[in-house]
């Protein structure tokens, strides 16, 4: 049995924030309905690229799921998707604050309808607040809580990060926020509404930073791939390309001083004796250790910090990052069967349990692909569906 067996999830997000956290409920064993509108669906449907008219960007995100088309801007819709609201334990949402009141779809009317919801809302600002009439964007919430500020080199402009860390961000932050609030309706029956922000999730993760700041009133600043407080710790140039090395602690710099490199110098030089020495000598680090590794290539580096013990690794490309035998023997790579695209594959599912695994049990639905029967669970018969569709309730 899977964690989440038996717990149903209305998704009504689109896009990225939120079908990645109903997707990770998904993966989990919760039973996701993923409820688009009959035109065109969920926007992320027209991004590409495409094989055979889907799109992969949708298949990626919205695994697991079940599929329905409804129409919420119809009375008949709206009738139909409160009776999904009192089958439901938890909603996820990701519209603009205030579109779900114009819809009679948000918190305080489908509370009166299932007191027990879970209420899951991602936005770029959250629901109070200056901002929350904004739009949230990854982008802008990168550069408007400073992580694009202090990512990249310092002679070069701001640079976002390579992927949409706050859209993921956010929506790994809903999805425990909702698991902890459903935990409590376990124990007082009642659900509540949690408000998650683009912006404001990452916030947190600047540990390191925020100490610099509040403790010695630092601005972080952009450092290339060094770290700000440790070195040698970044890529450095190698014969044939780069590779990250680790030296996090004074134990790793003596033994790459000692077995990797065969300096021992470099231990009694008064700029490397301490791990603030080196972090403040940074650049005459990085001269002296590309010197040292330009004359061989990455294998042979990598090879001699494995033997050492010293961390170190690759620079992969995603190609390098899908043929590696390590993430391979994790199921980290899975080909899925889709009704039109075919066979593709997508990265799997990261939790692992010493019981049931999760696994990918079903693709990315079509649009509507399961409207029939998850209405026909309401007790809704053939003949009222084909009604239904004929009037553009449904699809």
């Amino acid at each position: 049995m899977l964690p989440l067996e038996g717990i149903r999830v209305l998704d009504l997000s689109q896009i990225m924030a939120g079908p990645f956290c109903a997707m990770v409920l998904a993966d989990l064993g919760a039973d996701v309905i993923k409820i688009e509108k009959p035109n065109g669906g969920d926007d992320s449907r027209q991004m590409g690229p495409f094989v055979n008219g889907e799109s992969v960007c949708y298949f990626q995100i919205n695994r697991n799921k079940r599929g329905v088309c409804l129409n919420l801007k119809s009375a008949e819709g709206l009738e139909l998707f409160y009776e999904l609201v009192k089958t439901a334990d938890i909603l996820i949402e990701n519209f603009r604050p205030g579109v779900t009141k114009s819809l009679k779809i948000d918190y305080e009317t489908l509370h009166e309808i299932n007191p027990g919801l879970v209420y899951g809302s991602i936005s770029g600002y959250g629901q109070t607040g200056p901002y929350a009439h904004k739009g949230g964007f990854d982008l802008i919430a990168q550069g408007m809580t400073g992580l694009m500020a202090m990512t990249g080199y310092p002679d070069k402009p701001p640079a976002k990060a390579g992927v949409a860390v706050y859209d993921i961000g956010a929506g790994l932050t809903a999805a425990y926020g909702i698991l902890a609030a459903y935990i409590q309706k376990q124990r007082t029956g009642i659900g509540q509404h949690v408000d998650v922000s683009l912006a404001e999730s990452g916030l947190p993760w600047y540990a390191w930073e925020a100490a610099a700041y509040f403790g010695a009133g630092e601005l972080p600043k952009r450092t290339g791939s060094r770290h700000r407080v440790s070195a040698p710790y970044q890529a450095y140039r190698t014969r044939d390309g780069y590779v990250v090395l680790g030296c996090a602690n004074q134990r790793n710099w003596e033994k790459f001083c000692r077995q990797v490199v065969n300096r021992p110098e470099w231990l009694d030089d008064p700029r490397f004796r301490t791990n603030s020495d080196r972090a403040r000598h940074a650049d005459d680090l990085e001269v002296l250790i590309e010197e040292v590794f330009g004359t061989q290539d990455s294998a042979h580096w990598l090879e001699r910090c494995e033997a050492a013990g010293v961390p170190a690794g690759p620079i992969y490309t995603l190609d390098d990052v899908v043929r590696d035998p390590h993430y391979l023997a994790r199921d980290m790579v899975v080909e899925v069967e889709h009704p039109v695209i075919g066979r593709m594959k997508m990265f799997g599912i990261p939790t692992k349990y010493s019981e049931e695994q999760p696994t990918v049990r079903r693709a990315a639905p079509l649009l509507g692909q399961h409207t029939d029967e998850v209405l026909s669970e309401l007790g809704v018969g053939a003949d009222r569906l084909q009604a239904l569709r004929d009037r553009g309730v449904i699809r």
